[in-house]
């Protein structure tokens, strides 16, 4: 029990160094790639996400979408994508070769579709290539160059206003 709080502290360190030395460069670019986090917990329709992003003219396979899993019982029932705690080690380690890609992919756009506060999800974020970090309020607002103060159970109230900021910000 010692050593867990000893590596969440760690990875905390880890990810507010990676926060503290973030360049932020939004470019003018359009949107053409997008990576969703979501948490199994709080929204779990991978179809609804893909059907959107679709509609926002995005090709299927430039949309990469993973989840976090914080039980193991659930993880029979996926065919997508996931993550979980185990897959984390020390000093941001990442375990999991899946999420290393997907972290190391450069988005144009990385949709953090989740509201509750897990040091995994918030390290994945801040690790994140992605060029424009779009997500629900969250008590770190270093992570996020977008922030949409929406509970992840109103994703059509997420769709309009996402739709709104985008094309308002030229990027759609």
């Amino acid at each position: 029990m010692i050593l867990k709080a000893f590596k969440e502290k760690s990875n905390q360190k880890y990810i507010n160094s990676v926060l503290n030395s973030r360049q932020v460069a939004v470019t003018n670019k359009r949107i053409e790639s997008v990576g969703v986090i979501l948490s199994l917990k709080e929204f779990g329709d991978f179809d609804a996400f893909r059907n959107f992003l679709i509609d926002l003219h995005i090709l299927s396979p430039k949309i990469n979408i993973i989840a976090f899993v914080d039980d193991d019982k659930n993880i029979e029932k996926l065919w997508d994508t996931y993550f979980n705690p185990k897959d984390f080690g020390w000093n941001g380690a990442i375990k999991n070769i899946e999420l290393q890609s997907f972290i190391d992919k450069n988005f144009d756009a990385l949709i953090c579709f989740y509201k509750q506060n897990t040091l995994e999800l918030d390290l994945v974020t801040a690790l994140s290539k992605a060029n424009f970090k779009i997500g629900l309020s969250n008590k770190d607002h270093r992570l996020f160059d977008l922030i949409l103060d929406i509970e992840p159970r109103q994703f059509e109230l997420f769709k309009t206003e996402l739709k709104k900021y985008l094309t308002v910000l030229n990027k759609i």
